[in-house]
């Protein structure tokens, strides 16, 4: 063995971890998420193999998902939230059910009914939302636009290619 090969060893350029904090109590997983991302900073490659996607979400930049074999994603992890998103608003306001009234009923919007102040929208954004409501005199109370959780992008985009599934 080289010298170079002996240093490439105790030195590696290259990382492999399989779910590196399985087991390990928070403070553990604090320091492996931080020795992990230290590690890259100084240009190393480290795969990390998880099924833990909260923990994924906090430490990875880019992803890799691979399903019965096949590559379903090599993008960062904001790109493959994005093209999950259903882009949702939740609204909530005193007059749920006139917004519901106004915004219900036109091509490409869905408006559920999560609670009696609370609505879910999808196929409007926050500002259209916003600006129908305020001409309508409607108040609100809030308006927050929802993102997917890692999770729920990773169950959406790959609910076809897991051999196993969850059934509802």
């Amino acid at each position: 063995m080289t010298a170079a090969s002996r240093r490439e060893l105790a030195d590696p350029r290259i990382l492999v971890l399989d779910e590196p904090v399985n087991g390990l109590d928070p403070e553990g997983i604090l320091w492996i998420r931080e020795l992990m991302q230290r590690l890259a900073a100084e240009g190393r490659t480290v795969f990390v193999s998880s099924h833990l996607m909260s923990e994924m979400a906090l430490t990875a930049e880019h992803l890799i998902v691979v399903g019965r074999g096949r590559l379903i994603a090599d993008q960062p992890i904001g790109d493959f939230i994005d093209q999950a998103a259903l882009n949702t608003v939740l609204v909530r306001s005193p007059q749920a059910t006139a917004l519901h009234d106004l915004l219900a009923g036109r091509p490409d919007v869905t408006v559920g009914v999560i609670g009696r102040e609370t609505l879910e929208v999808s196929g409007l954004d926050a500002r259209q939302i916003g600006d129908r409501a305020a001409a309508a005199g409607i108040t609100l109370h809030e308006l927050s636009p929802r993102r997917p959780s890692l999770e729920e992008a990773f169950m959406r985009l790959t609910h076809d290619a897991v051999e196993y599934g969850v059934t509802s």
